[in-house]
């Protein structure tokens, strides 16, 4: 079994059934094969995709996200979902580290295409329009069904091969692939399905975006290989929109991130809402934020905690059982958690230490970097950076972060990548980031720089150079020039001080 026969199968069974909506279209499973066994032959016949290849998947969120997806690995080659946030030149290191000679993406991102072309002259786009407008339009016959036989031949991997390499970025300011087999997704999959009761009747509102590894396995994977049905919600904003869109096409689960739930709170629900499970992730459920949700809709909201590197699922808190305000939950099945120190002892209860994991939805490792895999596995175990304790009744809770990592809205920022760009920028002669609460994204990036002698640094210059090279969401909020950055007797820079410091005024 792979992921593509295992959605094979699960359109077998059901090929009339409503899997996807996307406003007022609705896609049955045997469309969305029909979509898929395109993509496969566009792949195959027009671009020169073999098993093995790795092809980049550079879209937002829309219907084609999932036939292109299932098309790759039809054909045996390897995902790579790439964050449509990023800017062409964080792209290119990617598509140049994975070795991407295919790009899948729409016409708005595609027109970035000769900027990406020119570092990777060998570069081939497929714009999902050129797939055939009329895709749109199909039944769910038209191009064969996996009961009828297919236009193209799947390769049949195995559960051990490669499938997915997601992108996630590391203290050294460089993203690594984390390589996810087959066996990794669909081991997560299960799990997942068996800790959130998941039946074929489930109806999931994905509103993050697809090519996070949470939305990936929970928002695409899940209801598609149990037989249930996605909700991709077009309205995010106003939240008011976005819940309507969720009671019209009668969602029933829905994960999110804690923002979002902090904004279903203070938001008017006009109908009965049908959603019988929410589930919290990508970052920390503020407690407040988790009793006043249960206080106003009655629904059980579900704490949990992962990584890509896992899959990217770790823990839960139970459905039917304690749910622990503040606690990242249990772990979930067929998935061991432990707190190990720095030499590798597992630590006993309420003992502080490193978070470690254990599974099949472990990685790989990271693509063509086996000393950074060295640095996080050890004897069997996924070191996760993440610092926490297990309680009495086997609970687990994050206390801190041993990697210097932000969360902004959900998505993991490094300061070392900003901090790169910052030197970058002509008369800086230090440069820190640290990160500070924010009410609305969790944390937002601040920079801390001080000037080479006779340099004069302005905060918009600054942060305009930084935003032509990084994704918005990583540009600093703010940017406070010191005369000098603290730091220790052994030179290294005290962030901890720059925290204290406050931010309101930088001195220009």
């Amino acid at each position: 079994m792979n992921l593509a026969s295992a959605f094979a199968e699960s359109v077998k069974k059901r090929s009339e059934k409503i899997a996807l909506f996307w406003g007022e279209r609705e896609y049955a499973y045997g469309e969305l094969w029909a979509q898929t066994v395109r993509f496969a032959d566009q792949l195959r016949n027009a671009c020169g995709v073999k098993p093995g290849d790795r092809v980049g998947l550079w879209l937002k969120n829309c219907p084609e996200f999932i036939p292109a997806l299932f098309g790759i690995l039809h054909l045996g080659a390897v995902v790579v979902p790439i964050n449509n946030f990023l800017k062409a030149d964080e792209v290119n290191f990617i598509l140049a580290d994975a070795g991407i000679d295919v790009l899948i993406t729409d016409a708005e991102l595609g027109s970035h295409f000769r900027a990406l072309a020119a570092a990777r002259p060998h570069l081939k786009l497929l714009k999902v329009e050129s797939v055939g407008e009329h895709q749109a339009k199909t039944n769910g016959s038209e191009g064969g069904t996996p009961s009828s036989g297919s236009k193209v031949r799947g390769h049949p991997a195995s559960e051990s091969d490669l499938a997915v390499l997601i992108y996630t970025s590391g203290t050294t300011g460089r993203p690594k692939g984390a390589m996810l087999s087959h066996h990794n997704l669909l081991h997560n999959v299960e799990s997942c399905r068996i800790v959130l009761q998941t039946v074929d009747a489930d109806r999931f509102a994905v509103l993050l975006p697809l090519f996070h590894s949470y939305m990936l396995t929970v928002g695409l994977l899940l209801p598609l290989l149990v037989g249930g049905s996605m909700v991709l919600v077009k309205s995010l904003h106003p939240v008011r929109n976005t819940l309507q869109e969720i009671i019209q096409r009668q969602a029933t689960v829905l994960p999110a991130i804690p923002q979002f739930f902090r904004g279903m709170v203070n938001a008017t629900i006009p109908v009965p809402f049908p959603v019988r499970l929410c589930v919290s992730g990508a970052a920390p459920l503020p407690v407040q934020v988790l009793n006043e949700f249960e206080a106003k809709f009655h629904i059980p909201l579900i704490e949990g905690y992962g990584l890509s590197e896992a899959s990217p699922v770790v823990t839960k808190n139970p459905l039917d059982g304690t749910r622990k305000p503040g606690s990242i939950g249990l772990p979930i099945a067929h998935v061991a958690v432990s707190i190990q120190d720095d030499f590798g002892k597992e630590l006993g209860t309420e003992e502080v230490g490193e978070l470690c994991v254990r599974g099949g939805n472990v990685m790989l490792g990271y693509w063509n970097q086996p000393q950074e895999t060295a640095k996080v596995m050890r004897n069997g175990w996924l070191l996760t950076g993440d610092i926490g304790y297990r309680d009495a009744e086997g609970y687990y809770f994050i206390t801190d972060r041993k990697k210097d990592m932000l969360l902004v809205n959900g998505i993991n920022v490094y300061p070392r990548e900003i901090e790169e760009i910052l030197y970058q920028f002509p008369g800086v002669k230090e440069a820190a980031v640290v990160g500070k609460l924010d009410p609305r994204r969790g944390e937002q990036p601040i920079a801390f720089v001080s000037a080479d002698d006779g340099v004069r640094l302005e905060e918009k210059a600054i942060q305009h150079f930084v935003r032509r090279k990084l994704a918005d969401y990583k540009v600093p909020r703010k940017v406070v020039v010191l005369p000098a950055l603290p730091r220790n007797a052994t030179g290294k820079v005290l962030k901890t001080k720059l925290r204290e410091l406050p931010t309101d005024e930088a001195v220009a």
